[in-house]
C-alpha cells in the first residue's frame, strides 16, 4: 500500500511524463486543435467528445469525417442548422452504432442551446451553481434541458425514443453513468489552456471537474490504489476525483491526460 506521499510522487511523475503536447495526436482533442476560434473549437470539442468511444483511430476518423461535412467553421454550421437542408450532410456517417441521424439531431440540439444562449458555455451555466462540491447537478440540469429541446423534424411526434440514439451522447449523473464524453469535453474547456486543454470555459472553476472514467481508466485507478470500487460509475468517479483533490484541490483532473495515456500507449501500470 502506497503512502500518499509515494502516490502523489507517483502522479506528479505521471503527469510530467505523459501531460504534454507530445502526446496530443493520441487523443480525440487533437482533432478541435485545428481550429482556431474558440467558438468552433467548443462545438468541435462537443462532437470529438461524444464520438470519443471505440478506439483512438476509429474515433479520430469518425470525428473528422463528422466536423468535415460540417465546413470550415463547424460553430457557423451549428449556428445555421436546418435539418430539411443539412441533415443529409451526414447520411453516410456511422461509428460504431450511432448513425448519420444521431449527428444531424445532435447538431439541431446544439443550433437550439446556441440560439437560446449564444454558446454552449452560456447554456451549461443555467444549471451551474459555483456553491455546489462539483459539476454533477450543473451536468444533470444540462442533460435534461438538452434532451428536452425540440426534436419535432427527427421525430414528428415531438417525443425522443427511449431508445434513440441521440441519448448516448447526453448520459446522466442522475441515471448512475459515470458520463466519461461529457467529463471530457468539460475538461478540455474548463481546465486552464496548458498546450493539451483549451480553457475556453472561464466561468466554470477547474476545482469542481470530475475524473472521465471509463473501463479502461478504472482499471487504472484501481492498480494505482485510488479506488477499490468495481464498476465504473458516477459514484467511482466522484471517489476517485476526491481522491485526486487531496493532490491538487484546485485541478484535480489535470492527471487525466496523463493516466489515459497509459492505457492507450500500452504502458505498464505502477504496481
Amino acid at each position: 500500500m502506497r503512502s500518499r506521499a509515494q502516490l502523489k510522487q507517483l502522479l506528479d511523475d505521471l503527469y510530467r511524463r505523459y501531460g504534454r503536447r507530445d502526446f496530443l495526436s493520441t487523443s480525440a482533442l487533437s482533432v478541435p486543435h485545428r481550429y482556431r476560434h474558440q467558438e468552433d473549437r467548443e462545438i468541435a470539442g462537443f462532437v470529438a467528445a461524444s464520438l470519443a468511444y471505440g478506439n483512438v483511430k476509429q474515433i479520430h476518423r469518425s470525428a473528422e469525417a463528422a466536423l468535415d461535412a460540417m465546413g470550415s467553421s463547424p460553430a457557423r454550421f451549428v449556428r445555421h442548422f436546418l435539418p430539411a437542408r443539412d441533415a443529409g450532410r451526414f447520411r453516410h456517417f456511422v461509428h460504431r452504432f450511432n448513425t448519420g441521424v444521431d449527428l444531424a439531431l445532435l447538431c439541431y440540439l446544439l443550433h437550439q442551446a446556441l440560439e437560446r444562449r449564444g454558446s454552449l458555455q452560456a447554456f451549461f451555466l443555467e444549471g451551474y451553481d459555483p456553491a455546489h462540491e462539483d459539476i454533477g447537478a450543473a451536468l444533470i440540469s444540462f442533460v435534461q434541458r438538452a434532451l428536452s429541446l425540440d426534436v419535432s423534424p427527427f421525430y414528428p411526434s415531438g417525443t425522443l425514443p427511449a431508445k434513440a440514439g441521440v441519448r448516448f451522447f447526453f448520459p446522466s449523473p442522475a441515471e448512475g453513468s459515470a458520463c466519461k464524453r461529457l467529463n471530457l469535453f468539460l475538461r478540455w474547456m474548463v481546465r486552464r489552456e496548458d498546450g493539451i486543454d483549451f480553457g475556453i470555459w472561464t466561468e466554470v472553476s477547474p476545482a469542481k471537474l470530475i475524473l472521465p472514467l471509463d473501463t479502461h481508466v478504472a482499471r487504472i485507478v484501481r492498480r494505482l490504489g485510488l479506488t477499490k470500487r468495481n464498476q465504473a460509475n458516477w459514484r467511482m468517479a466522484t471517489e476517485v476525483t476526491c481522491r485526486l483533490r487531496a493532490f491538487d484541490a484546485d485541478d484535480p483532473v489535470k492527471y487525466d491526460f496523463a493516466l489515459c495515456r497509459l492505457g492507450i500507449l500500452k504502458e505498464p501500470i505502477p504496481g
